[in-house]
């Protein structure tokens, strides 16, 4: 399957969004430099406030330090928008990489958030929604989140307590 017609499709035993390929399989891709997926990674705008603010949440509630990050305008970023067929420009999605496969949307959202334990797991109740729901709202947030919240001068960079849960 090419990059340009990459299909999102629900997965019947899995619910949300995850491109239909092989796990790993951007390790193929001459185009995504070589990274440690070794543990779950998210991609973010790193210049839209809301982001950023994201970010720093996961990084303060992450007890157990399993979520790496990544800023989309990285090269690294860039190339897997690129890779997944995404457009590496308006970033209106995070990607979720976890054991090699991509989540997007309010999917990828709450597969993040109900990973941080007591009482962010309750977030799968948000399944509860029909996905076209849950992706039409996440969608209207993401249109508008630079209007609503802003936008940084600079992509947000971590501490240097912190640096070590960011790929760049």
């Amino acid at each position: 399957m090419g990059r340009a017609n990459a299909i999102l499709r629900q997965q019947p035993d899995r619910p949300g969004d995850h491109l239909e390929r092989a796990a790993y399989e951007y390790r193929t891709d001459p185009a995504v430099p070589r990274f440690a997926d070794d543990r779950p990674i998210i991609i973010f705008d790193g210049v839209c406030v809301m982001c950023s603010h994201f970010a720093q949440f996961i990084m303060r509630h992450d007890r157990e330090r399993r979520f790496r990050l990544l800023a989309a305008q990285s090269t690294l970023g860039t190339a897997l928008y690129r890779h997944f067929g995404l457009d590496p420009i308006s970033y209106e999605t995070i990607i979720l990489l976890e054991n090699g496969r991509a989540w997007f949307k309010s999917e990828g959202s709450i597969r993040i958030v109900e990973r941080l334990g007591f009482p962010w797991r309750f977030a799968s109740l948000g399944r509860i929604l029909p996905r076209p729901a849950r992706d039409g709202l996440y969608n209207v947030v993401a249109r508008n989140r630079l209007r609503w919240f802003g936008r940084r001068e600079t992509c947000f960079l971590p501490d240097s307590s912190q640096a070590d849960r960011f790929l760049s």
